[in-house]
């Protein structure tokens, strides 16, 4: 008898972040994984800091403290927040606690990968649907659903198109869901939508009890470093949730820095305008050297470059790494043709136009 794991781990191609280093480059500017382009508040590393002071104590079993505060700024019930370490472990913990061996998931093309990891590390058979307008296709999801789905991954915004899908649109998905399965909304990039034709999910959770949204601190609050996510969810899931996840999951320096930064709106604020600015003159500038930059409501863009050698997106990401701008490729993904740039400082924002300016002249 040989020790194998469960069907379906080897099939798992573990997840790869942004690469945050190029060999022989010593200025380098990480635009790759979509972090805080202004990092985190203040207040936040202050409540780390001086946490790190009384590290010898086990913390709260659930997370109360952030809890409650999460709670408070968002008007929800804290009974029904789980916190977790990032909003990773909370997409992979509905897998493992819902997910049985044949059970369908369904998501999109080009969806954030781990929702594939999670259906493959419980057994599951991972349903990608199809994406040809690079946003999700509700028709096509509705079609793809049967008796089998078990979870739907929807990211919105999604990661990497920077598309979203409308209260409307997520209410007819929502009614096609066969009465099994689970909608997992995760809404990671949602502070930073500046449009009236959007919910992150907490009126569709309020609503259905089979409904669960994802929440992260790892991008406008800039505490990536920390790991700490949240899902607000309906009473039963919770419970289910809370009987699975670690007792410790989320850390003391890390809940009080989340609380820190939650409280600060001033920096939330602030990281937003500075986002919105900035995507705008990017999408901009990058647009009038002829390249194709899909519109986004996150934190970042969606670059597309040529097919054929010379002006591949493989070619301008070795072009860009030489002058030390990291991009992440999105092969991945399933979009060989692109570039994803994450809205950086004023700095890098310019680097990255003039570098790109200069690519496309020496390939004209």
């Amino acid at each position: 008898m040989s020790l194998t794991p469960k069907p379906g781990v080897l099939e798992i191609h573990p997840y790869v972040g942004g690469r945050a280093e190029v060999e022989g480059v010593a200025d380098v500017v990480k635009l790759s994984s979509n972090e805080s382009a202004l990092g985190p508040s203040p207040a936040a590393v202050e409540a780390f800091e001086s946490a790190c002071r009384s590290l010898s104590a086990y913390p709260e079993g659930s997370a109360e403290l952030l809890r409650d505060a999460i709670a408070e700024v968002h008007g929800l019930n804290p009974d029904r927040i789980v916190c977790g370490n990032g909003s990773d472990e909370l997409l992979t913990l509905l897998a493992h606690c819902y997910l049985r061996p044949g059970d369908e998931v369904l998501f999109g093309e080009h969806a954030f990968i781990v929702y594939k990891i999670a259906a493959l590390s419980n057994s599951a058979v991972p349903v990608v649907v199809d994406e040809p307008e690079l946003r999700v296709d509700v028709d096509r999801m509705l079609a793809a659903m049967t008796s089998k789905t078990r979870l739907v991954y929807i990211a919105n915004p999604n990661n990497p198109t920077g598309s979203y899908l409308t209260p409307t649109e997520m209410r007819r998905l929502h009614a096609g869901l066969p009465p099994s399965a689970l909608l997992v909304i995760d809404a990671a990039y949602s502070e930073y939508v500046l449009r009236n034709d959007y919910e992150a999910g907490v009126e569709m959770v309020s609503q259905f009890d089979n409904v669960v949204m994802t929440r992260t601190f790892s991008k406008i609050y800039g505490l990536a470093g920390l790991r700490v996510g949240w899902a607000f969810c309906p009473a039963a899931v919770a419970d289910v949730l809370n009987r699975v996840r670690g007792p410790f999951n989320v850390n003391v320096p890390a809940q009080l820095a989340a609380v820190a930064a939650l409280h600060d709106r001033a920096h939330v604020e602030k990281s937003v305008r500075h986002n919105d600015h900035w995507k705008r003159w990017l999408t901009e500038h990058i647009r009038e050297l002829g390249l194709r930059v899909d519109d986004s409501v996150a934190n970042f863009l969606l670059l597309h470059f040529a097919a054929h050698d010379g002006r591949s997106a493989k070619d301008a990401d070795s072009f860009l790494a030489e002058r030390g701008l990291i991009l992440r490729g999105m092969a991945a993904y399933g979009l060989p043709n692109c570039l994803r740039l994450t809205i950086g400082n004023a700095e890098a924002n310019r680097r990255v136009v003039t570098a790109l300016t200069e690519f496309m002249d020496t390939r004209s």
